[in-house]
């Protein structure tokens, strides 16, 4: 699972070489086992003592120099700026989309070029590598029927939907070989996962291409930008006094660089300041003049 639902024949996964490991099975196997008991807790933040203008809570930064990269450089291959930003831009949201072509085919596949812009109304970015005219089959379907639903993938299905970047052809329905549970959706044609905690029913309100700066005459991606049109949450996973999820019960899963996915079972908090409040302080008068 990676970034835009790794290109099923576009030719950029053979290039990427994502997994590092010869033998997979002989890492994972020595690696200590899953800890299903270990859940979500609060720490105190880095520095709880942290004083107004003093800076980076560690100064271990001032050791190291920083290098520049021009993305559009020579001899930087886009690969290399595909790999940077997985591995920069960290954790990424997933977003599992479920779409139906216009032959009534079902696609179930992951993206984490993926998260929400928007509240009121609910909208979503989803990117996808391939242009217009070359598209993934979940691009594909999104620009042909302009419907869709996104699923939040938590730590209980994260294999089925690990499975579901398989590079299979258009016409292959994921949702059998992962083995899982689509649930009817009220006001798009596309289902959703039931395993899934919360899900977002989508209508597509634009697209647009992007060209490669090295070559304008190809198409490289296309950004989908959608509307939330009907959420689905499980009932004990809300906090219905203050409508939001419990993170304890929902155990999002992140994906980070190469092959890599996160849990989230540890945070901290820090209210944000009010300027009306910290501007009456003293210290903050004197870094301000």
């Amino acid at each position: 699972m990676t970034n835009s639902e790794e290109p099923k024949r576009f030719g950029l996964e053979n290039q990427v070489r994502r997994n590092p490991h010869p033998d997979f099975n002989k890492v994972e196997n020595s690696r200590p086992k899953f800890d299903f008991e270990k859940e979500w807790t609060y720490t105190q933040i880095p520095n709880k003592d942290w004083k107004i203008g003093s800076g980076a809570n560690d100064s271990s930064w001032k050791n190291h120099k920083k290098i520049e990269i021009d993305p559009y450089g020579e001899g930087r291959n886009p690969i290399d700026n595909y790999k940077t930003l997985i591995s920069a831009v960290v954790p990424r949201p997933i977003g599992f989309v479920s779409t139906i072509s216009k032959e009534g085919v079902r696609n179930l596949a992951p993206f984490s070029y993926f998260t929400v812009v928007n509240h009121d109304p609910p909208i979503f970015t989803i990117g996808f590598s391939g242009g217009r005219g070359n598209p993934k089959d979940s691009c594909k379907n999104i620009l042909d029927t302009e419907e869709l639903t996104i699923n939040i993938i938590s730590e209980w299905f994260v294999e089925a939907a690990n499975y579901c970047a398989i590079n299979s052809p258009i016409d292959v329905d994921e949702w059998k070989l992962a083995g899982l549970t689509p649930l009817e959706s009220t006001k798009v044609k596309p289902q959703h996962v039931a395993e899934s905690a919360f899900s977002v029913e989508g209508k597509l309100i634009a697209s647009h291409e992007w060209k490669s700066k090295s070559d304008p005459t190809r198409a490289t991606g296309t950004l989908c930008i959608i509307e939330g049109v009907n959420f689905h949450v499980r009932e004990d996973v809300i906090n219905k006094e203050l409508n939001n999820l419990d993170i304890l019960k929902l155990k999002p899963v992140s994906r980070l660089g190469g092959i890599t996915y996160a849990r989230t079972v540890d945070g901290y908090e820090k209210p944000r300041p009010d300027f009306d409040k910290e501007i009456a302080k003293d210290e903050v008068k004197e870094l301000l003049q």
